[in-house]
């Protein structure tokens, strides 16, 4: 963290600064949850009031492009975002490292500790009008889709939407499916109208976007456990006393860790929550993990090939315990 790089006047209760923080997630998506719970009530309270926070959720002001441009030109204080700036910024990529974690607890660790840390400091070299404020859960990524997906075969033939990664678009093809980048607002239209035939999202996204009523299968594979970051402009951090930036770090890292809590706990209810709806949810047994790592290994020996701060890193965070 690099607070006052732009020399901080202050905000004051006479004159308080607004904060707008947007994302892409409906109200109930665990880090969507947590800035309306967790990151507004601390920060207003922990300034005294002199910082107010207006939270707009599900796109309202933008999708996670846009978010991440107004954040990095100063036109939008805070956004949580995936990982819009991965062309610019390979590092990125770990965030959607396939396989990489032992479980969620572990992915916890790593993203709420000092490897956090130490990205984040690469991070803001490379963008030096943004803070990262915190690392989140996005979720287990787990594939859907309305025909039959219950074993790595069913793959073969069906057209997924992948956000717009590498990674995802080599996972789907790898596995025998094709891909297809759509936004995440656009996804429920396009499940809905068969422009393609399931996603890879985490259940409690399927549940957050109403994705079940347009998907009758869940492969609960958990490939990726993806994260979210809240991310800050210099420019509005730097309007604040560093005592109200301190406030507003502190108000970040608790909505993060809160969020992974959350998120954690959230996962078995939400499984049932889909059966209960009527999808048919096959969780991936320890043999197909390994058939579904060795059938992506074109995508991992691509990233370690094309990435050389890769192995290092995900060595790192498989050593973490």
């Amino acid at each position: 963290m690099q607070p006052g790089r732009g020399g901080p006047r202050g905000a004051s209760k006479d004159q308080p600064i607004t904060l707008k923080v947007g994302d892409n997630w409906g109200a109930t998506h665990p880090m969507a949850k947590v800035l309306d719970e967790v990151f507004k009530p601390e920060v207003e309270q922990g300034s005294d009031g002199a910082i107010q926070v207006e939270v707009y959720h599900s796109g309202t002001l933008g999708n996670e492009a846009d978010l991440w441009d107004g954040v990095r030109n100063g036109t939008i204080e805070v956004a949580v975002v995936g990982t819009p700036m991965n062309q610019e910024f390979p590092t990125m990529l770990i965030s959607d490292w396939p396989f990489l974690y032992r479980d969620l607890e572990h992915a916890k660790k790593v993203w709420t500790g000092d490897i956090a840390a130490e990205v984040n400091q690469k991070f803001e070299e490379k963008f030096p009008t943004v803070q990262v404020l915190g690392w989140g859960p996005n979720s287990a990524r787990t594939f859907t889709s309305s025909k039959k997906l219950t074993t790595i075969e069913d793959f073969a033939g069906q057209k997924f939407r992948m956000p717009n990664n590498p990674i995802h678009i080599g996972l789907a093809e790898n596995l025998g499916g094709s891909a297809q980048v759509i936004p995440l607002g656009e996804l429920f239209s396009a499940l809905e109208t068969g422009v393609v035939d399931g996603q890879d999202n985490g259940m409690v996204t399927v549940i957050s976007e109403g994705l079940n009523e347009v998907q009758d299968y869940i492969y609960e594979t958990n490939h990726i456990i993806a994260t979210l970051e809240i991310v800050a402009s210099d420019a509005a951090m730097d309007r604040l006393s560093e005592a109200q930036q301190k406030v507003v770090r502190d108000a970040a890292a608790k909505a993060s860790t809160q969020a992974w809590d959350q998120y954690i706990a959230s996962v078995d209810t939400d499984r049932q929550s889909l059966k209960d709806k009527g999808l048919t949810v096959t969780e991936l047994t320890p043999a197909d993990r390994d058939r579904m790592i060795e059938k992506i290994k074109p995508v991992t020996d691509k990233l370690y090939a094309d990435n050389a701060w890769a192995r290092e890193l995900t060595d790192k965070i498989r050593a973490v315990s």
